[in-house]
């Protein structure tokens, strides 16, 4: 599974503010976080960025603050993980670095589309925030007038692969009620579902 180097020199903005933070917080990770779980697992689940005192300080996609609470609540829920470690899911985020601001420009959001490309096997995505469904769709071969954003929206790629959006879990949008745990967990329900429905197309594939 292809991954950015410790030191990835891509995207001179978040190469910056990695340096930055070394100096202050050498202890964090402070590096491209890599994808978590299983590369071939059957729901992938796409991001914005590592948060700064989250992924950019564990080294864990979703690990150490409040998105990375509620989505390993809810995973845990559906039996999609297990002490904090991710079962039949592989999360990664649409870009590694820690952005300035968690604003990732459009050029450093391209770069790193390379790395999410590499990384799409699963049938089903859910699409964490609109920057992550932009990015998923465009990893995925789709065109994004003919797949617009919208919580609980499902796109099916032109390969077949299904796409399901999702607020992102942010604590922002926690505190403000944009997405509550019950709309959370109303996508992981469906993306079970899909998972699910498009077994049969799996097996009779690979027979």
């Amino acid at each position: 599974m292809p991954e950015p180097s410790h030191d990835c020199p891509l995207c001179p903005r978040l190469v910056g503010l990695r340096e930055e933070l070394r100096a202050a917080q050498p202890a964090w990770w402070n590096a491209p976080v890599p994808a978590l779980g299983d590369a071939d697992a059957q729901i992938a689940i796409v991001g914005l960025a590592p948060g700064m005192k989250g992924a950019n300080r564990t080294g864990r996609a979703f690990t150490g603050d409040a998105s990375g609470d509620m989505l390993f609540a809810t995973l845990e829920k559906f039996g999609l993980a297990e002490g904090g470690e991710p079962k039949g899911v592989l999360i990664v985020n649409a870009v590694r670095c820690l952005p300035p601001g968690n604003k990732p420009s459009p050029e450093e959001i391209r770069t790193c589309r390379q790395f999410l490309q590499t990384q799409f096997r699963a049938p089903v995505t859910i699409a964490l925030g609109q920057i992550a469904h932009q990015s998923a769709v465009k990893a995925m071969g789709g065109r994004l007038p003919k797949a617009p954003f919208g919580h609980l929206h499902e796109h099916r790629m032109p390969d077949g692969r299904v796409l399901i959006d999702s607020y992102h879990c942010s604590r922002y949008n926690q505190n403000t009620n944009r997405l509550t745990a019950e709309m959370f967990e109303a996508v992981f329900a469906r993306a079970l579902e899909v998972r699910d429905a498009l077994a049969p197309a799996r097996i009779a594939v690979a027979e």
